[in-house]
């Protein structure tokens, strides 16, 4: 944060003390806030970038800076008492989210597993963090928290690499319901899947996030999830799921590819 304000300044081709004059602020202030010894409040924010003819990257700062100090998760921190905690921490943002866009370039989204396909992938999880394996408790809390895809007044817009259909996660058994249960989820009328496949031409494979209503997503890496608010961060994660969704395979096209990779299995 420090350092965006700083550079904006800079940009704005003003000495601290000039810039300070402009905001009836005394010097002080902006050195503390530009050097990162104090944190700016909204208002800081505003009345910088508006001293700085900025005013339009004022959002953004306001929400990095709100963010600083939560949008970085460490899995295995949080994860130290078992996985269920986790599953639940997100119920009440799945329950107050109307569209949530997900995309998924290595696992069946949450939202769309079986059961058994969530215990095996959370046991597997808690293995290789050398954590708790509390997974068959994760997957009761996933599963219900996964409800809200039945509620009216919901979409979900979902896109899942080629891929995730052919990797096997708890074994042949559990990926054939795993994959006929990905069939009637497709038939919903609040979820629109699609499939991206590898000569398609879409984006490279990101890592997989959900966007939230248009303002917030969370990023998931290997140790650890990020979370984004920052309205044009945001906004490019939207575009590149609706980028993407337009080369995805949809509608039967996608039913006749989860039907192949059932039959991969046998």
């Amino acid at each position: 944060m420090a350092v965006r304000l700083r550079n904006l300044r800079a940009d704005a081709g003003l000495t601290g003390q000039q810039l300070a004059e402009r905001l009836g602020w005394q010097g002080s202030k902006v050195s503390r806030l530009q050097s990162g010894r104090s944190q700016p409040s909204d208002d800081d924010i505003r009345a910088w970038c508006r001293a700085c003819d900025a005013e339009d990257e004022a959002a953004d700062l306001i929400a990095a800076s709100r963010q600083a100090q939560q949008m970085y998760t460490e899995w295995r921190r949080v994860q130290r008492t078992g996985l269920r905690g986790v599953q639940q921490a997100r119920t009440s943002l799945y329950d107050r989210t109307k569209v949530m866009r997900v995309y998924s370039s290595s696992v069946i989204p949450g939202m769309l597993q079986t059961r058994a396909y969530a215990a095996a992938l959370l046991s597997e999880i808690a293995r290789f963090n050398r954590t708790p394996d509390d997974s068959a408790a994760a997957a009761d809390a996933r599963m219900e928290r996964s409800q809200v895809i039945h509620r009216a007044g919901r979409r979900f817009p979902i896109l899942i690499e080629e891929s995730v259909l052919h990797r096997q996660i708890g074994g042949p058994d559990v990926m054939a319901d795993q994959l006929g249960h990905l069939l009637q989820m497709a038939g919903l009328p609040s979820v629109t899947l699609g499939i991206i496949q590898a000569p398609s031409g879409a984006m490279w494979p990101l890592e997989t996030y959900t966007v939230f209503d248009a303002e917030q997503v969370t990023v998931e890496l290997l140790t650890s999830a990020i979370t984004i608010t920052a309205p044009s961060e945001v906004a490019q994660h939207v575009s590149a799921h609706e980028e993407m969704s337009a080369a995805a395979v949809r509608g039967p096209g996608a039913l006749r590819l989860i039907a192949r990779a059932v039959s991969a299995l046998a």
